[in-house]
């Protein structure tokens, strides 16, 4: 279980921002996923399942240098910042907040 565990991570890791992607990351997240569904560990093989299931995005993380975490990091900003002064201020005030931050 250890040993599939770090192989995915240093997989993702492998494959991640600005890091050169194995040549064969996809044929990797094959043979992972088919070790990983007969190890017999439930946990290991309903995380594989649901990787399996979703098999396009993974890929898609896996081989091409996009992402959305600049989008998602600003959203998440402005949920904070909305969570903070709910029920304090109007909305121009929270507007002028937002403008002024970014």
């Amino acid at each position: 279980m250890a040993d599939l565990a770090q192989r995915f991570t240093m997989l993702v890791r492998a494959c991640g921002l600005g890091g050169d992607r194995p040549a064969d990351a996809v044929g990797e997240l094959d043979r992972w996923l088919l070790e990983t569904r007969s190890c017999g560990v439930a946990a290991l093989a309903t995380f594989a399942a649901g990787l399996v299931q979703d098999r396009a995005a993974v890929r898609a993380a896996l081989t091409t240098s996009w992402s959305n975490a600049q989008a998602e990091g600003q959203i998440s900003r402005l949920k904070m910042l909305k969570r903070t002064m709910y029920g304090r201020a109007s909305f121009a005030l929270l507007r002028r907040h937002v403008l002024l931050a970014a």
